[in-house]
């Protein structure tokens, strides 16, 4: 597979994880035209010198538009909601305050639910044949998740359809893709949470980003 020969001027590399789907969300949400390569976690996919040269940390996704390549799935997201979003419906707030929340919930997801809590499960108890088992890190990164998603689910209303304020956003496919990730690995979420998720998957953006995003 040649990387760098693609010639689309918007090009994705990356299927089959959840930190993938977040970038297929938002371009499906924005509306984007894009070609998909489908570059997998963990194969030589991810070894080659075309690869290594568009992320030298070997990581998906990592995203081609122009000449900019940028990795993270935070970042490509926000990227394209700064970049792409309709005024009428931005995928990042414009208000100062909105905005701080905004990356108040993208940190928040990032490094306490997807980094210190999620990937120590997938790492250790899903995929003890490569990292080895960990049993107590398992065990603790399960409590921690447990006690971080409960005062996620104190900051989020009832009534409140989005994190940020009444437009759905980047720290709403964040989230939502984080509580698909901790669903999938049997971790409890608070009700409130729960309805909250089913709201954004029922989204058209979300079934067609899902679509994208499967390993051919």
């Amino acid at each position: 597979m040649n990387f760098m020969s693609v010639s689309h001027a918007r090009t994705l590399y990356g299927v089959g994880t959840i930190r993938v789907l977040r970038a297929h969300w938002a371009l499906i949400e924005l509306g984007l035209d894009y070609h998909c390569v489908p570059v997998r976690t963990r194969t030589p996919d991810t070894e080659t010198p075309q690869f290594k040269r568009l992320n030298p940390r070997q990581k998906i996704p990592v995203l081609r538009d122009g000449d900019l390549t940028i990795a993270e799935s935070a970042a490509i997201v926000t990227y394209l909601a700064e970049g792409y979003s309709d005024p009428a419906a931005p995928l990042i707030p414009t208000g100062i305050k909105a905005r701080a929340k905004y990356f108040e919930w993208l940190s928040f997801v990032c490094m306490e639910l997807d980094a210190t809590s999620l990937y120590i499960l997938r790492r250790h108890e899903y995929l003890p044949d490569i990292y080895g088992e960990a049993p107590v890190a398992v065990d603790s990164s399960s409590a921690y998740f447990t006690r971080m998603i409960n005062a996620a689910a104190l900051l989020v209303k009832e009534e409140q359809t989005y994190l940020t304020g009444e437009h759905f956003t980047g720290a709403d496919i964040l989230l939502a893709s984080c509580l698909v990730w901790a669903k999938d690995y049997h971790q409890s979420i608070p009700d409130v949470l729960t309805a909250y998720m089913a709201r954004m998957l029922a989204r058209p953006s979300y079934s067609k980003a899902e679509q994208a995003n499967r390993v051919p």
